[in-house]
Order: structure tokens, then C-alpha cells, then sequence
């Protein structure tokens, strides 16, 4: 009996998949516990509607990505720290201090948690930072630690 299923089954397939699988394990588990409808006419065109859309929107989030990150590669952030005798910060700058500066700087709003930054920046200078746009895509931007005023 072929089935479209509605959720990731271990070791059958994935949502939206259709399969074949024998009629006591569809009818007695598969559409019992709602985990797959049966694959009619209907339900096929539906269910490849879906998938069809999914993956526009997936096309869609990676363009949006990739032209963010031409921009991003662009962007140059400068951030003013205080510094203590022999040059050294006081504490680091973090990823939460550039996404600050980024959007004071350039109106760019960007979640902290997507700046790849290990440990923070300890030292004056020009740093380069990877920001993760996308799964697939990431981006870098400069960084200037300069000394308060």
C-alpha cells in the first residue's frame, strides 16, 4: 500500500515522502497513529504542492542570504573600548557588542548568535568576523577595536 507521510518515521522516510509499505503496518500503525494518509490522486497532487512550495521557499531564504551577504561583506564596524596601561581591554568584545554596533552603524539587525566569535576580541586592531547568514552561507566583516575617547 503506498502512503505519503506526514512526520519523519526512523527508517522509513522523511514528511511528505511516498512509500510503499505493506497494509497491516499501514492501516494498524501508519494511519492509526497519524503518521501517513494514503497516497490517492488527491493526496499525491497535495502533497507535491507542498513540497514543491517548501523548496521555493528555500530558494527564496538562500537568495536572500546570498545578497545579504554581499552586502555584509562590505560592512566595515567600528567600536570604541576603554583600555587599561600597557593596551590591554578591559574585558572583550563580544558578539552581542558587534551586533549592537551593527545596528547603531548600519541599521543591520543581526541575532547575536549568528556572529561566529569563539572567544570575544582582547586586543586593539582590525579583526575579521564570520557571520552565519544561512546554513550554507556566511559572510565576513571588519572590525575596528579603537581606544575611547
Amino acid at each position: 500500500m503506498k502512503v505519503i507521510l506526514q512526520q519523519e518515521v526512523k527508517k522509513l522516510g522523511k514528511k511528505g515522502d511516498i512509500i510503499e509499505v505493506s497494509e497491516g503496518y499501514a492501516r494498524n500503525y501508519l494511519l492509526v497513529q497519524k503518521l501517513a494518509i494514503p497516497a490517492t490522486a488527491i493526496n499525491v497532487n497535495t502533497a507535491s504542492q507542498k513540497k514543491a512550495s517548501e523548496e521555493r521557499k528555500a530558494q527564496q531564504a538562500i537568495d536572500e542570504a546570498n545578497l545579504l551577504a554581499a552586502q555584509m561583506s562590505k560592512v566595515e564596524v567600528t567600536i570604541p573600548v576603554k583600555i587599561g596601561e600597557g593596551g590591554k581591554l578591559f574585558g572583550s568584545v563580544t558578539s552581542k557588542d558587534i551586533a549592537e554596533a551593527l545596528v547603531s552603524q548600519h541599521k543591520v539587525d543581526l541575532d547575536k548568535r549568528k556572529i561566529d566569535l569563539k572567544d570575544g576580541i582582547k586586543g586593539i586592531g582590525t579583526h575579521t568576523v564570520s557571520i552565519k547568514l544561512h546554513p550554507e552561507i556566511s559572510a565576513k566583516i571588519q572590525v575596528h577595536i579603537v581606544p575611547k575617547q
